[in-house]
């Protein structure tokens, strides 16, 4: 069977928004997909005329061209490439020059994160969806968003993002309550809240954009690449949390978290972090189920829980952790859902 995973240039190299997709088709070649690229330069931050022309000569010739002559059974395009016409074009040409099913694994709902008042937006949103044979979604929460908005298309939920992650494995640990945050810091205002300097805990922080100042109880200790991370991760939690309050997860960002599975989570859990979320985040049904953390409704509840957990508490979790380490580690999740996808009948 001929089976495929679009991969689409990407201009942002240092951060990791790359990383999940190249996990994807990293696992998915294991499961007999080959690479398909297709090379556009994707710049959502260009709106230059030159940029607009590129668009149209990658539509009328560059597109058509990767697809006229594929035999291929499947493929599968990770979905969003942050161009809304770009994206409709290749699900045309494929539908055009191919008899292949085509499958969407869903890295961003757009509408959640930045759409959500742009109804035009939206709409062509849910037709993209419903365009395609199959979707793998995060998990239960956004995929009964998805059929409240009328995604008719079969969804199968990813559960917890895979992670590439060679770096050891560390079975022996200091439990000393410490915490870690990595992610986008220009994002991440809760770490600037004055109310953070009443938390006791220590964390410690990664990632590119630093504030000037932090509270004390905060160490900065640089960025470094996905693949070098993991190396500086030897805290006892992963903390999963966004938007702008220590309260509650809040904003754009922080409402988000009710429906998708943050990276970051998969890059603790890749190495072995049991991790910490909001309690109305959806990856804490993961958490829970699985018992690799806790939830809280506020990180001011962090400080009388860590203060209040045996270390025989903290060990099961952290074997839990590690357990689920070395299924992201080899790909499980996306191999399971992709099968379960290839399975359900027309």
């Amino acid at each position: 069977m001929n089976k495929y995973v679009l991969t689409i240039g990407d201009p942002n190299k240092n951060n990791a928004g790359p990383k999940a997709k190249e996990d994807v088709l990293y696992f998915l070649k294991d499961e007999g997909f080959l690479p398909l690229p297709l090379n556009l330069k994707l710049d959502p931050e260009d709106r230059s005329f030159g940029a607009k022309l590129r668009k149209v000569y990658d539509v009328k010739f560059k597109i058509p061209h990767v697809f006229k002559k594929l035999k291929a059974e499947v493929i599968v395009l990770q979905y969003p490439i942050y161009s809304t016409y770009l994206t409709n074009n290749i699900i045309k040409a494929i539908r055009s020059y191919t008899d292949a099913k085509l499958y969407l694994v869903i890295h961003d709902v757009e509408t959640l994160r930045l759409f959500k008042d742009d109804q035009n937006f939206s709409q062509n949103e849910i037709e993209v969806f419903n365009s395609v044979d199959g979707i793998i979604d995060h998990n239960r929460k956004m995929h009964a968003w998805l059929d409240e908005q009328g995604v008719t298309t079969p969804c199968i939920d990813l559960g917890i993002f895979d992670y590439h992650n060679p770096t050891e494995l560390r079975e022996e640990y200091d439990y000393d309550r410490s915490l870690v945050f990595a992610g986008n810091l220009a994002k991440s205002k809760f770490l600037t809240s004055k109310e953070f300097e009443k938390l006791a805990f220590k964390l410690e922080l990664f990632g590119p954009s630093p504030a000037e100042k932090y509270a004390e109880n905060i160490n900065y200790q640089g960025v470094y690449s996905p693949e070098e991370l993991p190396e500086h991760l030897k805290q006892n939690f992963g903390l999963v949390w966004d938007g702008n309050s220590i309260a509650k997860c809040d904003g754009t960002f922080g409402e988000y978290t009710k429906y998708n599975n943050p990276h970051k989570a998969s890059l603790y859990l890749s190495s072995g972090l049991p991790i910490i979320v909001w309690k109305k985040a959806a990856l804490a049904d993961f958490v829970i189920d699985n018992n690799v953390g806790f939830a809280v409704d506020s990180l001011t509840e962090i400080d009388e829980r860590l203060e209040n957990m045996p270390r025989e508490e903290y060990s099961v979790m952290k074997k839990n952790a590690l357990a689920v380490a070395q299924k992201i580690r080899t790909g499980e999740f996306i191999k399971t859902a992709m099968t379960k996808l290839e399975k359900v009948k027309d």
